[in-house]
């Protein structure tokens, strides 16, 4: 899958309603889609899953996958 055009230079993106983050490569693209049509995204500084934990956000189960390989 492809990154949406506002994040092709971010791997995660954390959504505002949930305190979820998720990791482009591996959420399922229903997720990103629905994510980018409420348009309640973060992105976050440094592009880390610690960044995003630091911020209250709790990893999506593919997000935690892809970091742990």
């Amino acid at each position: 899958m492809s990154r949406p055009t506002k994040f092709e230079h971010f791997q995660y993106v954390g959504d505002k309603r949930t305190q979820v983050v998720y990791d482009l490569d591996t959420a399922p693209a229903e997720l990103i889609d629905e994510l980018m049509d409420a348009g309640t995204y973060l992105a976050f500084g440094p592009d880390t899953l610690v960044e995003a934990a630091n911020r209250g956000y709790k990893p999506h189960p593919s997000a935690v996958t892809a970091e742990s390989e």
